[in-house]
């Protein structure tokens, strides 16, 4: 249901998806923003979810904000459409009604946890490498690094202009036989094919990928293309872990 509770005009356009907080400050200081059919420069102004609020001329559409964790299969677009026609995320949450979008993205190849929702600061806050929420990733190498390759993982890997590194990693498993080896990985920033070309720029491709756990929220009892919204509890317990 609708709450009639204030809230600051910037949270309510981040959390419409329309864009992030910081940036719909900079709209309101443009003049960019109506409440009422009246611009609103003022940052600290705010308003209820029955303000009709105009963000560049279009009408915010009021919907509550909703938060969703799906086990994203292999072979999948972490998007809302795709022009080849691939399958991507949303079409496993097709019965959802609001207009939801992934928080960042897992490359095409990659499974496992990736969270949507219409609550645009929330994204942000979870998508922004300063507010350091852990993101684990499982990756399976072709080739075994030694110990002095890996530790550059923490330190840094160049690959492109991109200065590419994890948190933390820690060793799962070592196959001589199948010269294998398999990973875990920490990452607070995720930039575009971030293990994959870090691996590569080392040596090591990753055959296997998988993202096992986001925070505190894991994969237990989920299948691939599997699912579920986020309890109010998860949800503001997410939160509170990007604030620490």
């Amino acid at each position: 249901m609708m709450t009639n509770t204030l809230e600051r005009l910037q949270k309510v356009i981040a959390q419409s998806g329309v864009t992030s907080r910081r940036k719909a400050e900079k709209l309101i200081a443009d003049g960019k923003v109506k409440v009422n059919k009246k611009t609103v420069t003022e940052l600290g102004t705010k308003v209820t979810h029955q303000d009709n609020i105009e963000v560049d001329g279009v009408l915010l559409e009021k919907e509550e904000p909703v938060y969703y964790m799906l086990y994203k299969p292999r072979g999948v677009i972490s998007s809302i459409t795709d022009d080849k026609g691939r399958k991507v995320v949303t079409d496993y949450l097709g019965e959802v009604p609001e207009r939801i979008y992934p928080i960042g993205r897992l490359d095409y190849d990659t499974s496992g946890i990736l969270l949507l929702t219409n609550d645009g600061d929330f994204a942000n806050m979870l998508m922004h490498p300063r507010y350091g929420v852990d993101k684990v990733y499982v990756a399976k190498t072709d080739g075994i690094p030694d110990k002095q390759e890996l530790n550059k993982l923490r330190k840094g890997v160049r690959s492109d202009n991109d200065l590419l590194k994890v948190v933390r990693y820690k060793v799962l498993e070592v196959d001589r036989q199948k010269n294998t080896m398999i990973l875990e990985l920490t990452l607070h920033e995720g930039k575009n094919r971030h293990i994959r070309r870090m691996m590569d720029a080392l040596g090591y491709p990753v055959s296997k990928l998988k993202r096992e756990k986001y925070g505190f929220l894991n994969l237990q009892r989920m299948q691939p293309g599997d699912f579920r919204p986020l309890t109010p509890h998860e949800v503001k317990k997410m939160r509170l872990l990007a604030n620490d």
